[in-house]
C-alpha cells in the first residue's frame, strides 16, 4: 500500500520551502517595526473557544475538525482561525492589565477547515494575521491597515485598494439587524436554506450570500450607514480621514460584512484588482470587535485585527511576476580526491560551517568528475579540492568559480583566504555581512 497525503494537504520542500521562509521572514520583519510580538496558542482548542453561541458563520457550523480523544469527556476542535485563540490567550494570561495597551501580538501557522480543496484553498492552510488588543481607537484601525498595506507593497504587489466598511457598534447593529429583519420579512420563503438560518441567527450575513445575492431584494435592501449613531459615524469618519492623509486607497463598500458573526465598526477586505489575477481577488481581511473580550471573560475591551491566507498571497505573487526566495548559493563545496584524505576533508567542512560559511562535500566516495558536476548543482562559488598533497602538507586548495584564480595555502588560513574573496567580491556580489569570524551568511 502507498502512502499519500491526505486530500486537501500539501508538503512544502524544497524550491518552495524557500519561498515560504522569505515571505515569512518579511512578515516577521515589518511585525518587529510596528512593535508587534510573536503569540504561539495550542493548535486544538476546547470546541467552545470557536462554537461560540448563536454563530452563524459557515466556518463554525459546517467546516470544523472536532473530536474527543478516547477516554476523556472533553470535546476539542483543531482551530479553524487565528483570532479566537489569542484573545482567549489575552483573557487567560490576564494582558488586558498591562499598563501598555494595545498589546500588539501576531500569529502564523496551520489552520484546520473540513471543506472542498480549491486552488488557493486547502483542509490545512496557513494563515499569518495580527491582533492589536485592549483599546478603542480609530488610530490603531489606521496603525493595522497600514500595516497590512505596507507588506503588500514590500512583496512588489502593485494594484491594492482596500475595501472598507463600518458595522457601527452595538447600539447601530441592533438598529441596523431589526430594519433588515422587517426589509426581508416577505422574501424569507424564496431564499436559500442558509439564508433562511441566517434570517434567524445573523441576517447581517444575508448580504454575504453567494446564491442569492443577484436577486432584487439584495440590491434594494437597507444599508448599514443610514443606521449609524453619531459615535459610530464619527469614528469612521476618522477612520477614512488617516487613511486619506497616508494616501492609502480605499474604497467604501456597503455590502462588506466579513464572514465572521464578531466583528463591529470598521471592517476591511484588501484585494488586488491586477488583470492577472482575474476576478477580484481578497488577499487579506479583518475588522474591529467589541465583543470578543468580554466573552472569554475579560474587561469590556475592544481589539481589531487582520488575517491572511500564505497560499493565497503566494498564489498572487506568482500571478504578478513578484520574485520571492531564492535558494542561497553554496559557498563552499570540498571536493575529495582520495579516500585517504576523507577525514581531513570532513575536519575542514565542520571548520567552514563553524565560521560560517554554508558548504558541502560528497560522502559516497563518488568519481571527480561527479562531485564537480554536484558542486555545479550547488551553485559553489568556491570549490576546494583536498587531495592526497593537501592531506600529507596541511593545506587546502581553493579555486573561486567567478574569477577563475586557484591558490594553495596552509589549513590554518583558510578562513582568512575566503573572507579576502568574499569581501572582495562583496561590492557586486549580493552582500556578505562579514564581521572576521562571524559570517552572518544571508543570501538577499
Amino acid at each position: 500500500m502507498a502512502y499519500q497525503i491526505p486530500r486537501g494537504t500539501q508538503d512544502i520542500y524544497g524550491d518552495e520551502g524557500y519561498r515560504w521562509q522569505q515571505l515569512e521572514k518579511l512578515l516577521r520583519h515589518f511585525c518587529s517595526l510596528y512593535n508587534f510580538e510573536e503569540i504561539r496558542t495550542p493548535i486544538f482548542e476546547h470546541t467552545n473557544v470557536f462554537k461560540r453561541e448563536n454563530d452563524s458563520s459557515d466556518m463554525v457550523n459546517k467546516e470544523m475538525y472536532t473530536f474527543t480523544p478516547a477516554n476523556s469527556s472533553t470535546s476539542l476542535t483543531l482551530r479553524p482561525e487565528g483570532t479566537a485563540g489569542v484573545v482567549r490567550s489575552y483573557v487567560e494570561n490576564h494582558m488586558y492589565a498591562s499598563p501598555d495597551l494595545p498589546i500588539k501580538l501576531y500569529y502564523l501557522g496551520p489552520m484546520h477547515r473540513h471543506e472542498r480543496p480549491q486552488k488557493g484553498r486547502l483542509r490545512i492552510f496557513n494563515q499569518f494575521g495580527v491582533e492589536s488588543l485592549g483599546i478603542k481607537s480609530p488610530y490603531a484601525d489606521a496603525e493595522v491597515m497600514v500595516l497590512a498595506f505596507s507588506i503588500l507593497k514590500a512583496l512588489g504587489l502593485e494594484n491594492i485598494t482596500i475595501l472598507l466598511n463600518t458595522l457601527g457598534d452595538n447600539e447601530s447593529r441592533d438598529a441596523y439587524r431589526k430594519a433588515l429583519k422587517e426589509y426581508f420579512a416577505p422574501y424569507v420563503e424564496d431564499l436559500c436554506a442558509d439564508c433562511k438560518r441566517r434570517y434567524e441567527q445573523n441576517p447581517l450575513r444575508l448580504l454575504d450570500c453567494k446564491i442569492d445575492h443577484d436577486k432584487e431584494c439584495m440590491k434594494n435592501a437597507p444599508k448599514m450607514s443610514d443606521y449609524l449613531n453619531e459615535e459610530s459615524r464619527e469614528y469612521f469618519a476618522t477612520v477614512k480621514n488617516l487613511l486619506d492623509q497616508m494616501g492609502i486607497p480605499y474604497r467604501v463598500d456597503d455590502n462588506l460584512v466579513r464572514g465572521l458573526d464578531y466583528y463591529t465598526h470598521t471592517v476591511f477586505e484588501i484585494v488586488s484588482e491586477s488583470k492577472q489575477m482575474g476576478a477580484q481577488s481578497t488577499l487579506l481581511a479583518g475588522g474591529r470587535y467589541d465583543n470578543l473580550i468580554p466573552y472569554y471573560g475579560g474587561p469590556e475591551q475592544s481589539g481589531i485585527g487582520w488575517a491572511l491566507g500564505e497560499e493565497r498571497l503566494l498564489l498572487a505573487l506568482e500571478a504578478e511576476g513578484s520574485e520571492i526566495g531564492e535558494k542561497p548559493l553554496m559557498d563552499v563545496y570540498v571536493m575529495v580526491l582520495n579516500p585517504e584524505a576523507r577525514s581531513y576533508a570532513f575536519e575542514l567542512l565542520t571548520e567552514l560551517r563553524a565560521n560560517g560559511f554554508r558548504s558541502e562535500m560528497d560522502m559516497q566516495g563518488k568519481s571527480f568528475k561527479s562531485q564537480f558536476k554536484a558542486a555545479d548543482r550547488a551553485n559553489a562559488q568556491v570549490t576546494m579540492l583536498i587531495g592526497e598533497d593537501e592531506f600529507v602538507s596541511s593545506k587546502v586548495t581553493l579555486k573561486n568559480k567567478q574569477t577563475k584564480e586557484q591558490i594553495s595555502v596552509p589549513a590554518h588560513e583558510m578562513i582568512d583566504a575566503l573572507d579576502h574573496w568574499f569581501n572582495e567580491e562583496d561590492h557586486d556580489h549580493e552582500g556578505h555581512d562579514h564581521d572576521h569570524h562571524h559570517h552572518d551568511h544571508d543570501h538577499h
